[in-house]
């Protein structure tokens, strides 16, 4: 088990001398404790892996932030310019390793929280980790992140298929592809850029499952940051955004209809607030107009050894990658305390906390157009300014 030792400043009291406890080392807990820590309270970030920003480590190798450097960058320090407008991924890490250390954050590694519940006086938390450990904080903010389980699909015959099978959670570069014939299933933005990783790589077939047509959307137009637009529509009425998108992306993206790919007839802020963010396209479009990746339907099932699609087709791939996002998994961690929405989500974010849970913060499990790092950088503010005043 490893800390990084906190700089030598004053800290106020907290009651019973218990810290605040941040568990998880990613930008959106990092985020909290400095902020907790800008304001004299003492923050312990609990982090399971051996180093921060775990899930950034193990993303593929091309990935580059979607947002601008200056809108991504966390509180009390600014992302390198030298690292570019669209920062990549082992940037993004020297990045939170830096913000740590700059700040010289209060973080204990090798520590997995298990269960979150109340004191017996009901005047704190208890924090039930690795190890046996039982720890007690005046507060907790949640920040294991939002890419945090892998989610598969219950396909029937998944399990009995024995062709190559992987979430792209697993996927690093296209090399081990290299002249073969590839299945990316979804087209979030992490399957088109798979697709396009893939193509680029050299595989001989890139094709791409599709079960609904994504919004896609230029990363930058002439400049101008699709994140901007995002920020100034955040707070518009939703249909009032989904009027205006419709025309600006038939203006910015030629359509693809005959390629498989037609346009949504839902809108896309409508869209949004059910949880699917627009594909920014890296590629995609170029590479779907050329025929370079093709779309198929979605994937049904698993059958003597081919891949069954929506549309009864049936493919022999030589590797299938499933681009079908992450689960939060926070049903163990606090699902008792009645803090979770249908879907496993926090019902509260940011500054606000559950009436049956007071002092229960949560972050990162949002994925708004305006930039998660953005919104994650305001949360912590919020979360910081709402321990203080209970702290008071």
């Amino acid at each position: 088990m490893a800390a990084f030792r906190p700089a030598s400043v004053h800290l106020s009291p907290t009651p019973a001398d218990r810290p605040v406890y941040v568990i998880g080392g990613g930008p959106g807990g990092l985020a909290a404790a400095y902020a907790l820590r800008a304001r004299g309270i003492r923050a312990v970030v609990l982090e399971k892996a051996d180093h921060v920003g775990a899930s950034w480590r193990r993303h593929y190798d091309r990935l580059r932030l979607h947002t601008t450097r200056r809108l991504s960058a966390l509180p009390g320090l600014p992302i390198p310019r030298r690292f570019g407008r669209w920062v990549a991924r082992d940037d993004v890490v020297r990045y939170l390793e830096k913000y740590a250390e700059h700040h010289r954050l209060e973080i204990v590694t090798g520590v997995e929280v298990h269960r979150v519940e109340r004191t017996e006086d009901g005047t704190g938390w208890l924090l039930h980790a690795s190890g046996g450990r039982e720890l007690t904080g005046s507060a907790v903010v949640v920040a294991t992140g939002f890419n945090h389980t892998p989610r598969i699909p219950d396909w029937p015959g998944r399990e009995g298929y024995a062709g190559e099978f992987r979430h792209a959670g697993e996927y690093r570069d296209a090399a081990p592809y290299a002249g073969r014939d590839v299945l990316v299933v979804g087209v979030g933005n992490t399957g088109a850029e798979i697709a396009v990783d893939l193509v680029e790589g050299g595989a001989a077939r890139v094709r791409l499952a599709v079960r609904t047509a994504p919004h896609i959307l230029r990363r930058s137009t002439l400049g101008w940051a699709s994140q901007y637009t995002g920020v100034l529509v955040r707070r518009l009425p939703v249909r009032l955004v989904d009027r205006l998108a419709g025309p600006v992306a038939r203006i910015s993206v030629p359509d693809l209809s005959a390629h498989g790919l037609p346009r949504p007839d839902t809108g896309l802020y409508s869209r949004v607030r059910q949880g699917a963010i627009p594909v920014q396209d890296v590629g995609l479009v170029d590479a779907v107009r050329r025929g370079k990746v093709e779309v198929v339907a979605a994937v049904e099932a698993f059958e003597d050894g081919k891949v069954v699609l929506a549309d009864g087709g049936r493919i022999s791939p030589d590797a299938v990658i499933a681009a079908t996002g992450y689960v939060r998994a926070l049903e163990e961690l606090v699902g008792h305390l009645g803090v979770l929405d249908e879907r496993g989500r926090p019902t509260v974010r940011g500054g606000r906390t559950p009436s049956q849970a007071p002092g229960l913060y949560f972050t990162g499990f949002t994925n708004p157009i305006s930039g998660m790092l953005r919104e994650m950088a305001l949360d912590a503010e919020k979360i910081a300014k709402s321990v203080a005043k209970r702290l008071r």
